[in-house]
C-alpha cells in the first residue's frame, strides 16, 4: 500500500509545541506493550472477580431463577441481583429510568444481564454463571423498526422533525420527482480493549473505580445512583482506552455499577471484564435506520424540495437514542441546500440491545441518506453524481441555511472538492473507468468522489463545557490534568502541547496524568469530536492565570512594565533580565505565588431549541471529500478499493501527523461500516455476529492500494478555537462512503447507468452480487 501525506510544516525553537508534528505520547508503549491499561493494574490480595449472567430469550416474563447450582460451583462467594441494589436498579444516561443494572420481572432483550456472579476467580465466576436455572414465560418480540413500525410500537424517546419552507407545494411544481428507501446498517465498535471495571472499597461510603470510560463522571454519578450514596464519594480514574469510538461513552455503566456494587457488599476489590461475545451481546452498537426519501429536483439536477424519514432500530431503551436520532436529520443535508425539506426521526423500540454512541453519532445515516439522493438523480437524468453533488452544494445567502436554520458562514467545500477533483485527476480517471466498463467483462469499476459538512459541538447545550488542572512545581516541572479521556487518539498529546506552547517550554516537561473525577469534576464525554476543542481552551485558560501572577510578580519584582516580561523558549525574558524558566519558578515560589490553577472553557454562541427544531446546534463546521475507485467481480460480489485519495480540512492542525492517522483511522473504519461490518440477529434475537469469527472488520489485505491523504493546509477555523484548529475525531468517518458510491457506480455498469442500483449498507459481497442479478435479470 502506498500512503502519502502532505501537512503542515512550522518551524520552533520548542520541542513539541502546539501545531507540530508529534508522536503519540504513549506511542512506544503502545507497540512495546509497556502500556498500562485497567487489567493490567496490580490486583490486591483477596481480589474478587465478577462475571454477568445473561438472558438467553428476546421477550419474556421472569417466572423463577434457582441459584443452587451456581452458589454450589468452585470458588463463588456469591450472586448479586437487583435485590442487592441499595440505591436505584438503572444506568440510563439520560434519566429515562429504563436501563436496569439487572432485569426485574420481564426480559427485553437477548443478552440482557439478569444477575451477576462473584469469586475468586474471573474463570470460576465465568463457569458459575452458566449454571443458573432460568425459567420463562416468552413473549413476542420485535427484533427491527420495520417491525416496530408496522405493530405500532412505541418510540423510546420523542420524535424529531425538522421543517423548513412549503415542501408540498415545492413538489408539486417540481419537474422530476424521485422515491426511494434504503436501509443503513449498524456497527459493533469492535474496540481492541473490551469493556472492564475494577472497583476498590474505601472507609464508609467510598468506592474508587479504575474502568475503561470516555465518561468518568457519567460512571461516577451512575456508581452513586445504584448505590444510593453522594457522588463525592465515589471516584473514577481512567488513564487510557485502548479505544472507545462511542462504546464507552454510557454503556461502561452497567460494569462499573457491577464492580462497586460487589466491592462494597464484600469488602473486597472486584474486577469485571466480560469476553469479546458477552461484550457484543450485551452492550450497544451503532443504530441501523430504514430511510424512506421523497425528492423533487429540476432538469440540472437541483433539489427543489425534499422530505425524509430516519427509523431506527434502538432496543429496549432510550440510552443515547434520541441525540443519535436528532443528528441523523441534522446531517441529512450533509453539504447539500435543500430550499423546502421536512425531516422527521423515528426512534423506535425493539427487543434489542438498546443500541448507543457510535463515531459520528447519528450523522453517517444523514450523511449516506443525502448521497444515496445525490446519486439517484444522477442516475435519472444521465448525469455525473458530481456534477449533481456541485450543483447542490451550499452556497451564498440564500442558499446558506440548513434544515435546523443554522446559517452556513465557513463553506469551503467549493475550494476543497474543486482542489480534490483536480490533483486525483477525477475526471481523467472516471473517463477511463466508464471506457474500461464499455468492453464489458468480469470485472467493473467504480469511481465516487463525495464530501462532507459536519457539525462540530454536542447538541445538548450543556455538555459543551470543560475543565483542566495545571501545578507548575516549584522545580519548574509542570503536571496537566484535563476532563478527557485518552482512547488512542492523541487528545493527551495535544492538550500537553496546548500547555508547552503557552509557557513556550518542552513538551517533555509537561507530566499528563490520569483522568479522575477527583481532580476535574462534571466533565463532559470525550465524544462529539469535541476533545480538544473544549479541553485544551481549559488547560489554556489554566495556564493563562499562572501567567498572569507570574508576569505581575516579575514586574514588581523587577520594576518593569508587563509588557517587557515575556515567555520566550525554557527562558523568561524581564526586560534586559534572561532567566531560565526553572529559575524564574524557583524565585517565584519562594516569593509565594500560586502556582496552580483550574481552568475552565464554555463553547460560546450555541443555542438549539428541540421543540421548535430551530437553533444554533454547532459552532462550526468541518469539511473533508474523498475519491475512491473500485473494482468488482461480478461472479462473486466480490471488490477490492484500488485508490483513495482524501482532502480533509482540521483548520489549523494542533499536530498534523495525529490529524492524519486520524483521518486514515475513520476512513477505513467508514469504509468498514458500508462494506463487510454486517450485524446479524436470528429469528430469536440472538445476534449471531458476535465475535471476529463471524463480525468482519476490515483486515490490512482490505486497505486501498494506494492511500492519499492530504490535510488542506490553507484551512483555518474562523471561530475562536484552540489555536484555530478543527475536530478531527467524527468528520473523516463519512469520507468511508466514496467506496459505498464507487460500488454502485461498478454494479450500475451492468445496465449501462440507466438507473440506481440501490444498494443497502452495508454492500457485503452478497449484497453486491444479488444487486448485479437483479439489473442483469432486467428487475431493477
Amino acid at each position: 500500500m502506498n500512503v502519502q501525506a502532505n501537512t503542515m510544516k512550522h518551524t520552533t525553537v520548542i520541542k513539541g509545541a502546539a501545531t507540530t508534528d508529534l508522536r503519540h505520547d504513549s506511542a512506544t508503549k503502545h507497540v512495546t506493550g509497556a502500556a498500562d491499561y485497567t487489567d493490567d493494574i496490580a490486583e490486591p490480595v483477596g481480589t474478587l472477580h465478577a462475571y454477568l449472567g445473561l438472558s438467553e430469550v428476546a421477550h419474556a416474563e421472569i417466572e423463577n431463577i434457582d441459584f443452587s447450582a451456581v452458589l454450589a460451583a468452585p470458588g463463588v462467594v456469591g450472586v448479586l441481583t437487583a435485590d442487592d441494589i441499595p440505591g436505584v436498579n438503572d444506568v440510563s444516561p439520560t434519566g429515562s429510568n429504563d436501563d436496569p443494572v439487572f432485569a426485574t420481572g420481564k426480559i427485553e432483550f437477548w443478552g440482557q444481564p439478569l444477575f451477576a456472579v462473584v469469586a475468586e476467580s474471573r474463570d470460576a465466576a465465568r463457569r458459575a454463571a452458566e449454571l443458573a436455572e432460568v425459567s420463562y414465560k416468552k413473549l413476542p418480540h420485535i427484533l427491527d423498526a420495520v417491525q416496530a413500525i408496522e405493530a405500532g410500537g412505541p418510540c423510546v424517546t420523542a420524535p424529531l422533525k425538522l421543517e423548513r419552507g412549503d415542501v408540498e407545494t415545492a413538489m408539486a411544481a417540481a419537474e422530476h420527482r424521485i422515491k426511494g428507501q434504503m436501509t443503513a446498517g449498524g456497527q459493533d465498535h469492535m474496540y481492541l480493549e473490551g469493556h472492564i471495571a475494577f472497583a476498590m472499597p474505601g472507609e464508609d461510603e467510598d468506592v474508587t473505580v479504575y474502568s475503561s470510560t470516555q465518561h468518568p463522571s457519567e460512571a461516577q454519578h451512575m456508581v452513586a445512583h445504584v448505590l444510593g450514596v453522594a457522588s463525592n464519594a465515589v471516584t473514577v480514574n481512567v488513564r487510557r482506552m485502548g479505544g472507545g469510538f462511542g462504546g464507552k461513552e454510557s454503556q461502561m455503566s452497567l460494569f462499573c455499577a457491577v464492580a462497586a456494587l460487589a466491592a462494597k457488599k464484600w469488602n473486597r476489590a472486584v474486577k469485571i471484564r466480560p469476553d469479546r461475545d458477552q461484550d457484543m451481546i450485551a452492550t450497544g452498537k451503532r443504530h441501523d435506520f430504514v430511510i424512506d426519501y421523497d425528492v423533487a429536483f429540476d432538469s440540472d439536477g437541483r433539489i427543489q424540495a425534499l422530505d425524509g424519514s430516519f427509523a431506527a432500530r434502538c432496543g429496549f431503551s432510550a440510552d443515547l437514542s434520541g441525540p443519535v436520532t436528532d443528528r441523523a436529520l441534522f446531517h441529512a443535508d450533509n453539504a447539500y441546500f435543500y430550499p423546502h425539506v421536512r425531516l422527521v426521526s423515528k426512534p423506535m423500540k425493539t427487543n434489542t440491545v438498546s443500541n448507543t454512541a457510535f463515531r459520528g453519532f447519528g450523522g453517517p445515516h444523514g450523511v449516506i441518506a443525502a448521497e444515496r439522493i445525490m446519486e439517484e438523480i444522477a442516475y435519472h437524468l444521465g448525469k455525473d453524481p458530481l456534477e449533481v453533488r456541485k450543483v447542490n452544494f451550499y452556497g451564498g445567502e440564500g442558499r446558506d441555511l440548513t434544515p435546523y436554520h443554522q446559517t452556513v458562514s465557513d463553506n469551503i467545500l467549493q475550494r476543497l472538492v474543486g482542489e480534490l477533483e483536480d490533483t486525483s485527476q477525477y475526471q481523467a480517471r472516471r473517463a477511463a473507468v466508464l471506457e474500461h466498463n464499455a468492453k464489458g467483462g468480469i470485472i467493473r469499476k467504480g469511481i465516487a468522489l463525495t464530501p462532507v459538512k459536519f457539525g462540530i459541538s454536542f447538541t445538548a447545550t450543556w455538555f459543551n463545557q470543560a475543565g483542566a488542572l495545571v501545578h507548575v512545581y516549584n522545580d519548574g516541572s509542570i503536571a496537566l490534568n484535563h476532563g478527557g479521556t485518552e482512547m488512542g487518539q492523541g487528545l493527551n498529546t495535544k492538550v500537553a502541547q496546548v500547555v508547552a506552547d503557552a509557557f513556550q517550554v518542552d513538551f517533555d516537561r509537561i507530566k499528563i496524568t490520569q483522568t479522575t473525577t477527583e481532580k476535574v469534576p462534571n466533565s463532559s464525554a470525550t465524544a462529539a469530536s469535541s476533545g480538544s476543542d473544549l479541553n485544551g481552551m481549559a488547560a489554556l485558560n489554566a495556564v493563562e492565570q499562572i501567567k498572569a501572577r507570574l508576569v505581575t510578580f516579575a514586574a514588581e519584582t523587577w520594576k518593569v512594565d508587563p509588557s517587557e516580561v515575556v515567555f520566550a523558549p525554557n527562558e523568561v525574558h524581564i526586560g534586559d533580565t534572561r532567566l531560565s524558566f526553572n529559575a524564574f519558578i524557583k524565585q517565584a515560589y519562594m516569593a509565594r505565588i500560586q502556582l496552580s490553577a483550574a481552568g475552565f472553557y464554555k463553547t460560546p454562541d450555541i443555542h438549539w431549541d428541540r421543540a421548535k427544531g430551530k437553533g444554533r446546534p454547532f459552532y462550526y463546521y468541518a469539511y473533508g471529500a474523498s475519491v475512491s475507485e473500485v473494482s468488482i467481480d461480478t461472479l462473486t460480489g466480490e471488490y477490492q478499493v484500488d485508490r483513495v485519495d482524501i482532502l480533509h480540512d482540521v483548520g489549523r492542525s494542533l499536530n498534523p501527523i495525529l490529524d492524519k492517522g486520524q483521518v486514515e483511522g475513520a476512513f477505513v473504519q467508514g469504509m468498514g461500516w458500508v462494506t463487510t461490518e454486517e450485524l446479524w440477529w436470528d429469528d430469536e434475537g440472538c445476534l449471531r455476529t458476535h465475535a471476529p469469527s463471524t463480525y468482519k472488520i476490515p483486515l490490512a489485505s482490505d486497505l486501498p492500494r494506494e492511500f492519499n491523504v492530504n490535510l488542506a493546509d490553507w484551512s483555518e477555523n474562523r471561530e475562536l478555537t484552540i489555536k484555530r484548529s478543527k475536530a478531527v475525531g467524527e468528520p473523516p468517518f463519512m469520507l468511508g462512503i466514496s467506496v459505498f458510491e464507487a460500488l454502485s457506480m461498478a454494479v450500475a455498469s451492468i445496465a449501462d447507468y440507466r438507473e440506481c442500483p440501490r444498494l443497502d449498507s452495508p454492500a457485503t459481497p452478497e449484497r453486491v452480487l444479488m444487486a448485479i442479478d437483479r439489473l442483469q435479470d432486467g428487475e431493477g
